[in-house]
């Protein structure tokens, strides 16, 4: 699987019921932790004091990011995502071949 890098603002539409949002918020929870289990999510940050979300996500490619992946979360329609296709660093020291 290839990694993306995924920044997603979420805008509640005006007028939605706190019911819904709550809804919505709990389901993502939920779906955010069936991705994490099948690869799909490898990280999750919130910036300090944002309302928004950065993250490494995994799919074979931006496709089916978008659609099988992004594409399933419950507040998918209240967010706007901008993803950027990542690639190994050779200095990344994370990278066991970066020390070779």
């Amino acid at each position: 699987m290839r990694e993306f890098l995924a920044e997603i603002t979420t805008t509640v539409p005006e007028g939605t019921s706190q019911d819904e949002v709550d809804r919505r918020r709990a389901a993502e929870a939920v779906r955010a932790k069936e991705l994490a289990a099948t690869g799909n999510l490898a990280r999750l940050w919130r910036p300090v004091g944002e309302l928004r979300s950065i993250g490494v996500w995994r799919a074979a490619d931006e496709e089916e990011l978008h659609e099988k992946v992004l594409g399933t979360l419950p507040l998918r329609p209240w967010m706007t995502i901008t993803v950027t296709p990542l690639e190994s660093h050779p200095n990344d020291p994370g990278n066991a071949d970066s020390t070779k």
